[in-house]
């Protein structure tokens, strides 16, 4: 059984030092269990690593060394010829540019399209608003290959074939789905008194959303556009199905054109990975600290 020892410590009312009595033995077993936190989630990111860091020796190994040695080894030299291979084979700033646009434009549009929707359910308390945000929730769950088909033949009726506005149009509908979901329960806790008191003032519901709806959701919003940036920023079935030439299309599925039917140049593909993944990780290192901000204040509120 453990027993309770006496350890000094200062009284915050009178400042002398007063006695109390603690327990060694939980305080060091709760360290041990900390440790033990602190090395399972180290190997957690160790496996998390590993295929970056078998991608970072494959990009810059030569073919022959590559089957020779095998993915594993370490390079010998640094061979750049598969990155400027790549470089050139796919016309990465053109890819580079069309997945910026495309990844930016979904943001903005699906974040604000969120925002209303969000707005209208929340604080205008429609009716049937529950089945309104189930409605949302289920969309957001079907699967992509099942709605291809009637958006490929949407597009085309309409004269968005091989257009980039398909794709934005396309997944600004599907972040938002998940957008509302989000939003419009936190603001269906929004309180009613500060509604009132704006509109007893005189102002108007846009007024009443920009100028006290916006303010406070807006850590929020911040970070559903750095979600709804990344996720576009990954797609490829709905791209590849609606961009048709190399001029429309973006990095994803620029790096599916590395794949032959019968061959595949390893090297090349992992160089192409390389370049194609620095790109998100500058994005992530520069809106790392809103990220942060939104997820706290989100908390904290």
């Amino acid at each position: 059984m453990a027993t309770d020892t006496l350890s000094p410590s200062v009284d915050e009312t009178t400042g002398d030092q007063v006695l109390r009595a603690t327990r060694p033995d939980q305080r060091h077993r709760r360290g041990i269990g900390r440790w033990f936190v602190l090395a399972a989630a180290a190997l957690f990111a160790l496996l998390m690593l590993a295929p970056f860091v078998i991608m970072l020796l494959n990009a810059f190994k030569s073919p022959a060394e590559y089957s020779q040695d095998g993915p594993l080894s370490w390079p010998t030299h640094l061979y750049f010829d598969g990155v400027v291979a790549f470089w050139e084979r796919v016309d990465f700033p053109q890819k580079l540019l069309n997945s910026i646009w495309i990844s930016a434009a979904v943001a903005i549009g699906g974040t604000l399209l969120s925002l209303l929707n969000a707005y209208a359910i929340g604080v205008g308390r429609v009716k049937g608003r529950l089945w309104i945000i189930m409605l949302f929730l289920l969309a957001n769950m079907l699967p992509q290959e099942a709605l291809v088909y009637p958006l490929f033949t949407m597009a085309q009726q309409v004269g968005l074939s091989n257009s980039q506005w398909s794709v934005i149009i396309i997944f600004t509908v599907i972040q938002s789905a998940f957008g509302t979901y989000l939003l419009s329960s936190v603001l269906g806790t929004f309180p009613p008194a500060l509604l009132e008191a704006a509109a007893l003032d005189g102002a108007t519901r846009w007024q009443i959303l920009w100028k006290i709806v916006f303010p406070v959701v807006r850590p929020t919003l911040s970070v559903l556009m750095i979600f709804f940036f990344i996720w576009t920023w990954n797609e490829f079935f709905i791209p590849l199905v609606m961009l048709t030439t190399n001029a429309t299309q973006t990095i994803p599925i620029a790096l599916a054109s590395l794949q032959g039917d019968r061959m595949m140049d390893a090297t090349t593909t992992n160089a192409g990975a390389l370049v194609s993944l620095v790109p998100a990780v500058i994005f992530f290192l520069i809106f790392q600290r809103t990220l942060t901000r939104g997820v706290t204040a989100g908390a904290v509120k």
